[in-house]
């Protein structure tokens, strides 16, 4: 069994004539803690709602648990065991 846990690959996003997100990949190893860092505008809170279900991405792929997984309502992304806070309260 693999110990990675969520696999996001070559996921984009774009808002009208901006690209938002281009390619982006990562995998997640279970066990392991992950910072994502950049500065303002680099694409962070754009990765985070694609991930959770607040933006639809335009292209890539998701694996939770190493199952195809899509990103849909908050709520069941929430059920699936992903879940985020904001840094304001909304």
């Amino acid at each position: 069994m693999s110990d990675i846990i969520l696999k996001v690959a070559n996921v984009s996003k774009r808002f009208g004539g901006l690209q938002a997100l281009s390619d982006v990949g990562i995998e997640i190893q279970r066990g392991q803690v992950y910072g994502l860092i950049g500065p303002n505008g680099a694409g962070k809170t754009t990765f985070f709602n694609v991930l959770t279900g607040l933006y639809t991405p335009d292209s890539g792929s998701f694996e939770l648990g190493g199952q195809p997984y899509t990103p849909t309502a908050v709520h069941e992304v929430a059920k699936a065991g992903i879940a985020r806070t904001f840094q304001n309260i909304r």
